[in-house]
């Protein structure tokens, strides 16, 4: 499977789903290397806009993603990776999902932390 890196200057969205659940846990970018080790791997490997470098999920925080199934969209341009979450959270900030602000009039946090993101991220 070839995707179009092309159209977002080296880079395509990958949309980030519970296996089980069907909750979406986050989105994250993927240029050709980090494709390539999610496939090789089996676990979600992106690539940092913010840090300039290959990441792989999890490898701080003990999060990891175990890659279930792999979709590719109509034009070969997002991805969408159903996972297995090891670990409670997907969130850096320590949700379960980045997606743990619902607007209805106001921002509402609709989930419970499940770790202290400054306990883990020790930089």
């Amino acid at each position: 499977m070839e995707l179009d890196f092309d159209k977002m200057g080296g880079l395509v969205p990958a949309i980030i789903q519970d296996a089980e659940t069907g909750k979406v846990l986050m989105l994250a970018y993927m240029n050709t290397i980090a494709w390539e080790k999610t496939l090789e791997t089996g676990k979600a490997w992106f690539y940092s806009r913010s840090r300039d470098k290959q990441w792989m999920k999890g490898e701080e925080s003990g999060n990891v993603q175990i890659v279930k199934e792999v979709f590719v969209d109509c034009d070969d341009d997002t991805v969408l990776l159903k996972v297995e979450q090891v670990g409670k959270a997907a969130c850096h900030k320590g949700y379960t999902s980045c997606f743990f602000r619902k607007i209805d009039g106001d921002v509402k946090i609709i989930e419970e932390k499940v770790f202290d993101p400054e306990k883990v991220y020790k930089k």
